[in-house]
């Protein structure tokens, strides 16, 4: 499903990130599990990923994050309307991550809440902002994707728990008064697929129980081949489609930021897209795949990085578990 560019700009007016201080590199996996360091690289294109304290939980890493895109905006938590989190791995069933965080920030009285879309829930979380703005419920928007994947991993499984990483990112949207921000977007879901990349245990389906922890169902399940299949697919069915809303061509694009869930899916998915690779941004090979988390981390490192400029267009492209896809093109 696409949906045309809403009639009021919405702009991201600052980012900030945050990943644990602990690195475990490919070489340290190599201690613990069935692999090589050129086994991973070569398959993945990581080489190292952050990994939260025992103490560290899922609202923790946002914090961060929101408190130093607060700083760069030079705002106040008080100043926000609403609080949307992306993320599979809560710090609670209930209440949400939102409201521990929004506990964290010291304010109360707003909405918070979390959304589940999978690694495109960060994405999804933007279009909801924007929709909100929009409609004039809300005036400044903190969108986050974060995750503590590192402890919902089979550290026994060399196929998933050498993939994926922890971390957050965080973004503060309100409406724009000159030509910059979200000139559209492309999301949808196929939940056809949801047994290729799913979380078998833990919610109403399948209750945590002494067999579902001896079984290790309340870690990360995925069907690689498949969920790479479908994954190129949607991310660059998606990609094309917004920019295309966006009434741009490919060449127009000055920055892609894609979900980094495997290089060889970002190649893929550049390539199906139109998108050269010297315009596509890759951070893999730091972080690995931090789900929601990961677009919004790039964002923020690129910006640093000074690969964003004033009015560059930028297309960020998200694939998940649902399955689940979005796509947005922004104007810097």
């Amino acid at each position: 499903m696409s949906m045309n560019p809403a009639k009021k700009r919405v702009r991201i007016v600052s980012t900030g990130s945050y990943l644990p201080e602990k690195v475990l590199t490919n070489f340290d996996l190599e201690k613990m599990v069935d692999t090589t360091d050129e086994w991973i690289t070569t398959r993945t294109g990581i080489k190292r990923r952050h990994i939260a304290k025992e103490s560290e939980a899922t609202s923790d890493l946002v914090l961060q994050a929101a408190l130093r895109a607060l700083k760069k905006a030079k705002l106040q938590a008080s100043d926000l309307d609403v609080l949307i989190i992306g993320t599979v791995t809560p710090d609670t069933s209930y209440p949400s991550t939102a409201c521990w965080v929004q506990r964290g920030l010291g304010i109360e009285g707003i909405p918070c809440f979390d959304l589940s879309a999978a690694c495109s829930g960060f994405l999804y979380g933007l279009v909801l902002a924007e929709s909100l703005i929009n409609a004039g419920t809300a005036r400044r928007v903190l969108v986050a994707g974060s995750e503590c994947l590192s402890k919902f991993l089979n550290w026994e499984d060399r196929n998933t728990c050498v993939l994926f990483g922890d971390g957050a990112g965080a973004v503060i949207v309100e409406a724009s008064h000159d030509d910059s921000g979200i000139l559209s977007f492309s999301w949808g879901a196929n939940g056809n697929y949801t047994d290729i990349l799913v979380q078998p245990a833990g919610g109403s389906r399948m209750p945590p129980s002494e067999k579902t922890v001896m079984k290790k169902l309340h870690s990360v399940y995925m069907e690689g081949n498949k969920v790479f299949r479908w994954a190129v697919k949607y991310m660059s069915e998606s990609a094309l489609d917004a920019v295309q809303k966006a009434g741009l061509k490919a060449d127009q694009i000055s920055l892609f930021i894609p979900h980094q869930a495997n290089i060889r899916i970002i190649e893929s998915a550049s390539k199906y897209a139109g998108i050269p690779e010297e315009k596509t941004y890759v951070v893999i090979d730091r972080t690995a795949n931090i789900s929601s988390a990961t677009i919004p981390i790039a964002l923020d490192m690129a910006i640093e990085e000074g690969r964003v400029q004033r009015g560059d267009n930028v297309l960020l492209t998200a694939f998940g578990g649902g399955l689940t896809w979005a796509s947005i093109v922004l104007r810097w």
